[in-house]
């Protein structure tokens, strides 16, 4: 048979790490994490990193590995991911890789584009620019530099926007210049699951997810991390916000509100990033795995 990953997507809270549990145990084998939220051992909670039991249910890879102070991108991960794949296929003829980050699905599945190094120094002008001005002002220079880019990636995530402006900056040529359609050739099948729901349900979930989050102690989480706040690892939704809070710009219910907001316009950009994947096989939130399994197994069987 093939080596065949199985790529769980969706919006955030839709439901797939449950899934991709009952997957490798029905297949007796392991989970990838593609979530880059939650490679970093300090944010358990805003993340919704799998809990303890959810990590002793299948063995995980990329969960907490790494820390918010360590430099890590989605390069690191497709080098670190393809490495974990030829060791994990020396055992077992399917692996699952689970999360949200579009881009890190892509990474794992079809390869990255080639860009150019640029000094460090232009990254951190560029975060310097973010606290100063904030995201604004780097969204009209990219604007500027790179219409097209500024077209198609997700301006309102600030990590994207300086990473198209460095590359701007540094090669003194567009970032949308250096990409490409080509993907690269794996040594392994792909068969993509994804899990989704009317746009209420979704919305509800996230909600209902948040209210939780804030009931376990998010809030105590981002006070310990409170010194470290000007890192990239925690410019992100359920941290920034409660950051604003800290920092006396907003009230608690406020922040929460604005947690519950952005992390539906997240599930929104998920979304969109998803359905371009044509080859995309998409489940109800509340399929029974019995289905997919036996989707799977037809998929598999045909290859």
């Amino acid at each position: 048979m093939t080596k065949t990953l199985i790529a769980i997507v969706g919006p955030t809270a839709i439901g797939k790490t449950a899934l991709s549990i009952k997957l490798a145990n029905y297949f007796k084998t392991e989970i990838i994490s593609a979530d880059s939220r939650q490679f970093y051992k300090e944010m358990q909670i805003g993340t919704a990193a799998p809990t303890l039991s959810e990590l002793n249910a299948a063995p995980h890879h990329f969960i907490k590995h790494i820390s918010i102070e360590d430099d890590y991108n989605v390069g690191a991960f497709e080098k670190d991911a393809i490495d974990t794949l030829k060791t994990l296929y020396k055992t077992h003829e399917v692996v699952i890789m689970v999360g949200g980050s579009g881009l890190y699905v892509n990474a794992v599945t079809k390869g990255l584009d080639t860009f150019p190094k640029v000094d460090k120094s232009i990254r951190e002008d560029l975060n310097q620019k973010l606290a100063s001005h904030g995201l604004e002002a780097l969204q009209l220079q990219l604007k500027t530099l790179d219409p097209k880019a500024y077209q198609n990636i997700a301006v309102d995530n600030p990590h994207r926007v300086i990473r198209a402006l460095e590359v701007c900056i540094g090669s003194g040529q567009a970032y949308s210049s250096f990409l490409t359609s080509e993907e690269k050739t794996r040594d392994f099948k792909t068969i993509t699951i994804g899990l989704t729901a009317d746009r209420p349900i979704i919305y509800d979930r996230i909600n209902r997810r948040v209210d939780l989050m804030i009931a376990e102690g998010l809030l105590d989480e981002v006070k310990q991390l409170k010194s470290k706040q000007h890192l990239n690892a925690l410019n992100t939704v359920g941290y920034k916000e409660l950051f604003n809070y800290l920092n006396g710009e907003w009230d608690l219910k406020f922040a929460i509100s604005e947690i519950k907001k952005n992390t539906r316009r997240f599930a929104k950009r998920q979304l969109t990033w998803f359905k371009k994947n044509e080859d995309t096989i998409w489940f109800e939130f509340n399929t029974e795995v019995e289905t997919i399994v036996a989707t799977i197994n037809d998929a598999l069987s045909s290859s």
